[in-house]
């Protein structure tokens, strides 16, 4: 790597780990309901919103309350956008003339948006007109990171509080993370990436001659507005089929590491909120320890792939930024079930492929989607307070409160569920016709690009490592069905955890009692989350990205 390359990673640390803790701080002042140096502008609004939907912010919810008033507001978004698609062609800001989307295209992408995923089957630009784009695609970006901050929140107050019934109300929590968090920070991110390059406009495609003289059709659009919450909401859905390698998308190396900065912004900031609401600042600094690791070893091992085995390689890297910009941005966004892309990951190495793959499959937890990356963390830590009460003979206890069978069960189900569909799909797709008819490269490869796409799905990532082509009917219906999986699987274990501990008494700690806030902890809880994760996909890596590369080594490419 050279100096700038470093020094361009380096930076990036140094910004996210200073804005974190502020950012986490701030967002634990909105969820509180407390004032805040926006409330004297969006206060009203706020409570605009409240009387026109009829909510009363002030009465909680039991978690079963929650989670059906959650589902059910997933539900309409999803049939609103699935209808949207397949009505385009008859509504208006179409300049194009762009057809209805096909039906299970149509169900895929409303499955993926709402799921957070934004897993993309299309081209952006040739596929979906503005309105689609605005008030359908960007609209649920907006909702439904705001869905998943508002999980991570409940489930914070349900392990922080005592003896209580209810874990909040879903409706206030959602309205608070959209206007209070997403919106702002997603204008100041618009106008700055409009101030590089990043096209905004509503005129239709434009047409420009090629240095042949040939005529070249180059789409326009509303794209800024739509970066700016694809990238903070961990959404990842791009405004052009290129998505973040497009010139008219990213077209400067600031605007690279502004993208850069805002995938990682949010989900780093939420273990600092966490830690303020449950009254410990060391619990939240423990998990961004435990995702920082994560994060550092996995961004480590990729460059060391790349750049020891393909010093010069190029292949499908963004040449604008350089090797180093895209291996990072491949590990960001596939830590963060970001989803977008700077260059395409089937042209990493091997194992740089790999360990973007097993970024997902660990279940996105370093740093995670906004809220889910949390609330997916804290999985692991009840099953590692678990690991930790076997070793020292005590009941396993987590901030005080006993973490018995019912949370154990509640977590295996929501860290297995989506691994259990990856696992499921994948074979099922490498052993028909039709699942096959869609793969480009034989061999490892071919099975990496199946492997990676249920991967990507289920984890809720959208990434996708090229070379499949996923808009098929099979595809669209498998893959909608492991994001669906991949969300609420976890969604509603993780609400009835929070459901069970938020009833439960708190003990005093004793001399027997296990410290979560500690390095000890940490290093655990990274050893579970990789042991489960090695457990579950090695087999699977091995016939593929694994296989791959010592084949590489002899000279065998596919």
């Amino acid at each position: 790597m050279k100096p700038l390359e470093i020094a361009q990673v380096l930076a990036l640390f140094v910004v996210v780990l200073t804005a974190a803790p502020l950012l986490g701080s701030y967002m634990a002042r909105v969820y509180s309901g407390g004032r805040n140096f926006l409330s004297p502008v969006l206060g009203r609004v706020e409570h605009a919103i409240y009387r026109f939907g009829g909510v009363d912010p002030q009465i909680e919810m039991r978690w079963t309350t929650y989670a059906a008033a959650l589902l059910a507001f997933n539900l309409v978004g999803l049939l609103l956008l699935w209808l949207l698609q397949l009505a385009q062609a008859s509504l208006p800001l179409n300049p194009a003339r762009l057809p209805n989307v096909g039906l299970w295209l149509a169900f895929n992408t409303a499955v993926s948006f709402v799921t957070n995923t934004n897993w993309q089957s299309y081209s952006g630009e040739t596929t979906m007109s503005y309105l689609v784009q605005m008030a359908g695609l960007t609209i649920q970006n907006f909702v439904s990171a705001a869905t998943g901050m508002a999980v991570a929140i409940a489930l914070a107050r349900g392990l922080a509080r005592k003896s209580s019934s209810t874990i909040g109300n879903f409706w206030s929590d959602l309205v608070r993370g959209t206007l209070y968090i997403l919106l702002p920070l997603s204008v100041i991110l618009a106008f700055l990436l409009v101030s590089q390059g990043v096209v905004q406009t509503f005129s239709p495609p434009a047409t420009a001659l090629t240095l042949q003289g040939s005529p070249q059709v180059i789409p326009l659009g509303p794209a800024a507005s739509q970066v700016a919450i694809k990238q903070l909401g961990s959404n990842g859905g791009g405004f052009f089929n290129a998505n973040s390698a497009h010139p008219l998308e990213n077209p400067t190396p600031f605007s690279n590491f502004l993208e850069l900065v805002s995938i990682l912004l949010i989900p780093a900031g939420l273990p600092f909120t966490y830690g303020s609401m449950v009254g410990s600042h060391r619990q939240g600094w423990a998990i961004f320890a435990a995702m920082a690791t994560l994060f550092t070893v996995f961004l480590a091992g990729a460059l060391a792939s790349e750049f020891g085995m393909h010093p010069a390689n190029l292949e499908g890297k963004e040449v604008r930024f350089g090797v180093a910009n895209s291996v990072l941005w491949a590990v960001t966004t596939t830590a963060v079930s970001n989803g977008s892309v700077n260059s395409m990951h089937s042209s990493l190495s091997p194992l740089a492929g790999m360990l973007a793959m097993l970024n997902m499959q660990l279940g996105e937890v370093a740093f995670g989607g906004v809220g889910a990356g949390l609330y997916g963390m804290l999985m692991f830590v009840i099953l590692t307070v678990f690991v930790a009460g076997l070793m020292v003979g005590r009941t396993p206890e987590y901030l005080g409160k006993k973490i018995e069978a019912f949370e154990i069960k509640m977590a295996v189900v929501a860290v297995l569920s989506p691994s259990a569909f990856i696992l499921l799909f994948s074979p099922l797709a490498a052993v028909t016709k039709v699942g096959l008819a869609s793969v480009l490269n034989p061999g490892p490869h071919g099975l990496s690009e199946i492997l990676y796409a249920f991967s990507s799905a289920a984890a809720n990532n959208g990434s996708a490592f090229a070379g499949l082509n996923a808009n098929t009917d099979f595809y669209n219906i498998l893959l909608g069905i492991a994001m669906l999986v991949g969300r609420y699987a976890v969604i509603v274990p993780a609400l009835a955890i929070a459901g069970s501990m938020v009833v439960k008494q708190v003990t005093p700690p004793s001399s027997g009692t296990f410290p979560t806030d500690g390095l000890l902890f940490v290093a655990l809880l990274v050893s579970v989350v990789v042991i489960i994760g090695a457990l579950t996909f090695f087999p699977s890596l091995t016939l593929g990205p694994i296989v791959e590369h010592f084949l590489m080594r002899m000279g065998r490419t596919f």
